[in-house]
Order: C-alpha cells, then sequence, then structure tokens
C-alpha cells in the first residue's frame, strides 16, 4: 500500500520533467512574424515580410538573398587575372561578367505565362546561358504564329482529342498551332541541309535554336532575343517534341541533316568552366536540372544555386534531390548557400525576378 502510494505521489513529478524540458542556450535569432495589415497595402514589405513568416515563405525570402548575391557579384569587375576573356571567338560563350547565370526551365514554363518573365531576363541580358527541353523552345516559336489559351484541369482527354485539341494542365493548344509550325519550320530545316552540305555547318542544338530565333524575328519571342544578345540556348534532347517530330518527317523529304550534340556539351561546359562565378537558377527538373548542375561540377561547383519545383527526394530523383546532393557531387561548393523552393514555378518565379532582377534592372537603368 505505502509503495503504491509513493507512485501516486512521484507520478507528476516525472510527468512534469518529461514536458518542462529545460530550455538551453541557442543561437535562434530571427523572431516568426508575418507582414502586419495595420500599415496598409504594401505590396513590397509584404514580400519582404515571407523571410520571417515560415515555411516555403521563408524559403523564398532565401532565394530572393540568393539570387541578389548572384547579381551583387555580378556587377563586381572580372579579376584581373583572369582577363577579358579576348582570345574567345565565340561571342556565345564569351565571359561576360563577373557571375555567369545560368537559366534552366522545363517546357511548361513556355507553355505557360511565365515566358513573359523568361522573355525580360534575356532582352535585357539579365542570364547568360539558358538550358530547356525541346517543348521549352518550340513553345515560344509556336506562340509567335499562334495563341495558346486558358482551359482547366478537368477537361476529358477523349473529347479533345476528337477536337484536335492538345491539353497541357489548365492549358490548351489546338492542333492547328502545330501545323502552322510545321510550315514556317520546314523551309528552315531544309535550309539547313543546305548549308550542311555546301558550307560544310556543322549543326548543334544551340545553333539551330539560334537560326530559328533570327528566323521568327519577333520581338515576342525568348529567342529572338537571345539571338539578338548573343545568349546561347542549350536543348540536348532537341528532338523529344514537336521539333523533332518535325526533323522526322523531314528526315524523309529531304535526308540528310546532322545535329551534333557533344559540340553544344563542349560550349556549356567551357561557360561553366571559366566563369568568374557561376550562379544557377532552375525551375522543374529532369533533365534541364541535371545538365547545368553537371556543367558546374567542371569547375568544381557553382557558387550559387536556387531550384525551384514541386519534386520531392524520397525516390532518389534528381529531379527532386535537394541541393546538399549536389554538393555531394561537386555541383555546387561545399561553402554555398543554395536554396530550394517546394512551389509551383508560375506561383512564386515572377515574384522572386520582380525582387531580383527586376529590382536590379530598374535601378541602374537610366531615368
Amino acid at each position: 500500500m505505502a509503495s503504491n502510494v509513493n507512485e501516486r505521489d512521484t507520478a507528476p513529478q516525472k510527468a512534469a520533467d518529461a514536458v518542462f524540458v529545460p530550455t538551453q542556450e541557442h543561437g535562434f535569432k530571427n523572431k516568426v512574424q508575418g507582414y502586419d495589415w495595420s500599415q496598409g497595402l504594401d505590396y513590397g514589405k509584404l514580400i519582404g515580410s515571407y523571410i520571417t513568416t515560415g515555411f516555403q515563405a521563408t524559403t523564398f525570402g532565401l532565394a530572393v538573398n540568393e539570387v541578389n548575391k548572384m547579381l551583387a557579384k555580378r556587377i563586381e569587375p572580372i579579376p584581373e587575372s583572369l582577363g577579358l576573356d579576348e582570345f574567345e571567338e565565340d561571342l556565345f560563350i564569351k565571359r561576360k561578367s563577373n557571375c555567369t547565370i545560368f537559366l534552366g526551365y522545363t517546357s511548361n514554363m513556355c507553355s505557360s505565362g511565365i515566358r513573359d518573365t523568361i522573355k525580360f531576363l534575356v532582352q535585357n541580358k539579365l542570364v547568360d546561358c539558358i538550358v530547356t527541353t525541346a517543348g521549352g523552345v518550340e513553345e515560344d516559336f509556336i506562340k509567335c504564329l499562334a495563341p495558346t489559351f486558358v482551359g482547366n484541369f478537368e477537361l476529358k482527354g477523349s473529347t479533345l482529342r476528337e477536337s484536335g485539341i492538345n491539353r497541357i494542365g489548365n492549358l490548351v493548344i489546338p492542333n492547328d498551332n502545330y501545323c502552322k509550325f510545321e510550315d514556317w519550320a520546314m523551309p528552315l530545316l531544309d535550309e539547313m541541309v543546305a548549308e550542311q552540305k555546301e558550307k560544310g555547318t556543322k549543326w548543334t542544338p544551340s545553333k539551330i535554336i539560334e537560326k530559328l530565333g533570327r528566323a521568327i524575328n519577333n520581338p515576342e519571342s525568348v529567342y529572338y532575343w537571345a539571338a539578338m544578345n548573343n545568349i546561347p540556348v542549350f536543348s540536348p534532347a532537341l528532338t523529344d517534341g514537336s521539333l523533332g517530330d518535325m526533323m522526322y518527317f523531314h528526315s524523309y523529304k529531304n535526308p540528310g541533316l546532322v545535329v551534333d550534340i557533344l559540340e553544344d556539351l563542349k560550349r556549356l561546359n567551357t561557360m561553366a568552366v571559366k566563369a568568374s562565378n557561376s550562379g544557377m537558377v532552375i525551375l522543374g527538373g529532369g533533365l534541364i536540372k541535371h545538365h547545368i548542375c553537371n556543367a558546374n561540377l567542371m569547375r568544381n561547383g557553382a557558387d550559387f544555386a536556387v531550384f525551384i519545383n514541386t519534386a520531392c527526394d524520397f525516390d532518389g530523383s534528381d529531379s527532386g534531390a535537394k541541393p546538399d546532393e549536389a554538393v555531394s557531387w561537386g555541383k555546387i561548393k561545399k561553402d554555398a548557400t543554395p536554396v530550394k523552393v517546394c512551389a509551383d514555378a508560375s506561383l512564386v518565379f515572377p515574384i522572386l525576378v520582380a525582387e531580383t532582377f527586376a529590382k536590379h534592372h530598374f535601378s541602374s537603368s537610366p531615368k
């Protein structure tokens, strides 16, 4: 009986010891604090409050800081030891600033209105290199020929197929758009075959994209501005889309076109190797993410990195891998502060650009 009484007396103390563990000295300094709505509506302060809001809002704030570090490094003078890269004859891969910024994105970004944000970056020379998929190339040109429309995610595939409508998420593209693309692209493929045979031109995906960018001659196009501003666009899987379909059909009509992906690999890796500093901004995963990261392995890692995607890492995919995995491979430097934002890029990328590239551009542009 006495032991039972003793247990009743000590049980609350055990619970108290378990619940009220004393806090030790810690190094956390940033207090959780959201936006103060009593000060009215101020979008700059609202977005600025994200970094202390928590969860992905805080991660977004860290991404803003990371991109601004790229831009701050970019405007610093190139070290004299590196020089001005005056012996590089290829203007597209010539070192242009103290921080070479690689932008990567999947095809859905160009299918969506994010294309206009990408165009802003390329038109104003705010990035130095692009890596994208075949769809990321052709969707830009197709939009110059005919529009894409907003639909919804629930549209029935069989009904759309019967109507000649293609769905990308909640966007829809009439199949006629691709017919217009074929009518535009086929003569250009003829020109490439002729130039290859007559002049010995060695075509690569980036040189094909440059040619198409000049041919479209439309300032609404991302790749028009890439061609005008000597910004290389690499797409090692250029045949994996509508443009590949055109090349397939064209190979029966006018065979002989050869596309060299190795030369492009050399151009991309060379840009990374000779970069004074390197920054990566990558929307999505798969080929475009790894291609940029692997190029930066050649320089023992990028100095800055921001990934925006919704992929998880539990399945071992590179798409979902956190930046620290890239550190283990030497694709990001050990002392870097890379950031992965787990979010839909269509939501957050325009805001990220507004808080970084756009502020930098408009603050430094003549009034």
